[in-house]
């Protein structure tokens, strides 16, 4: 079985239903969220497998670019994002978790990257300054975030011109530390992105997938929320995934 989507009116409520006041002019998400893993892969396998250097390479880092890394945690993508865009380059690590940034704050400076910051986050405001950023990193973290709609309507203005949305994920549940690649699109496609490539790759375990901003962002009103149907596998444009679809995907394995 897999999972196809639909769009369906907005379900905005006004009751108080735990979800933040901020986000409730926005549709509210059909799925689940992960809960933050307690455990992690230790970055030397990590670096064995060479994930980082797969995913920069993949998005065409480089000296002097400006890029934020969501959901930075330990600080696996900020440190080795620091290095790659060099002194003349910025790095921005953003997060929800006041403790998990004190961390990563002591980490910046033991390991004297003068060109990283932090910033705390809120569940649907990554809180990024406008026009500011030639890539944001969504990594291992999407799938966390239960305001996908206002997060990604409120992220959108911080890209710079060409600016680019990174994701990788795992192609599961999104109550299962992934989420799968048409839901992925769905969601991104709402509130005014396109999808720019889709890769697997066996270093990532996962997927990587490059969003654009396309057209003019949408009123909150106006954003169709996508909804999850239980339906047999496969798609009629061939791909469960929702990859056949689109012509300028890139998907390799």
């Amino acid at each position: 079985m897999a999972a196809a989507l639909v769009l369906s009116g907005c379900n905005i409520t006004d009751k108080d239903d735990g979800r933040p006041e901020s986000a409730r002019d926005f549709p509210e998400a059909d799925r689940p969220v992960s809960t933050v893993s307690a455990s992690q892969m230790p970055e030397r396998t990590r670096d064995d497998r060479k994930e980082a250097v797969t995913v920069m390479d993949l998005a065409n880092i480089g000296e002097g670019m400006t890029v934020a890394d969501i959901g930075a945690g330990e600080g696996y993508y900020t440190t080795r994002l620091a290095e790659r865009v060099g002194k003349d380059g910025r790095v921005l690590a953003q997060d929800i978790d006041a403790e998990v940034l004190q961390r990563l704050g002591s980490r910046v400076e033991r390991e004297r990257l003068d060109n990283v910051s932090i910033k705390l986050g809120t569940p649907d405001d990554p809180g990024l300054p406008e026009g500011s950023f030639d890539r944001v990193f969504l990594v291992h973290v999407y799938n966390q975030v239960s305001e996908p709609y206002a997060f990604l309507w409120r992220l959108r203005p911080a890209l710079r011109q060409g600016g680019q949305v990174i994701v990788v994920d795992v192609d599961r549940a999104t109550d299962n530390h992934g989420i799968p690649p048409k839901l992925l699109f769905c969601e991104f496609e709402s509130v005014g992105f396109k999808l720019a490539a889709f890769i697997r790759r066996p270093e990532l375990a996962g997927y990587y997938a490059r969003f654009e901003a396309a057209g003019p962002r949408p009123d909150p009103a106006d954003i169709e929320p996508c909804e999850q149907e239980v339906v047999a596998a496969g798609t009629a444009d061939g791909g469960a995934d929702g990859t056949a679809s689109r012509p300028d995907r890139i998907v390799e394995t």
